[in-house]
């Protein structure tokens, strides 16, 4: 047998990787994936100017739904409608951006990971 390659463990890895570091990235890979998937299926509604505005985005941020009230139209304000559905979705894109960190972080124990 050759020496230098580390006597079967994994060389530069400060003592190579056991199998249970191994199981646990797995797992923690099938958990992740598990909640991207409970995620997308999850929807976020978000209202603006008191409720009059409302959209519903799910946890792909694409939106499903958007209800305006008929008092919000005022056709000679038509920048406050827009303000307010830009609000709204915005608002509601916040809500899945912030329940999908806080479901990663549950995942991954709290680990800055990069994805």
């Amino acid at each position: 047998m050759a020496k230098g390659f580390g006597g079967g463990r994994m060389g530069g890895m400060g003592g190579g990787i056991n199998m249970n570091m191994i199981k646990q990235a797995q797992k923690m890979q099938q958990d992740m994936m598990k909640m991207q998937e409970e995620l997308q299926q999850k929807e976020y509604t978000a209202a603006a100017g008191g409720g009059v505005v409302s959209a519903t985005v799910d946890g792909k941020r694409e939106l499903k739904s958007l209800v305006i009230d008929p008092e919000a139209v005022d056709p000679e304000d038509v920048e406050m409608l827009q303000d307010l559905i830009v609000a709204a979705v915005n608002e509601a894109c916040r809500a899945a951006e912030a329940d999908a960190a806080s479901s990663m972080q549950r995942v991954t124990g709290g680990l800055n990971l990069p994805f």
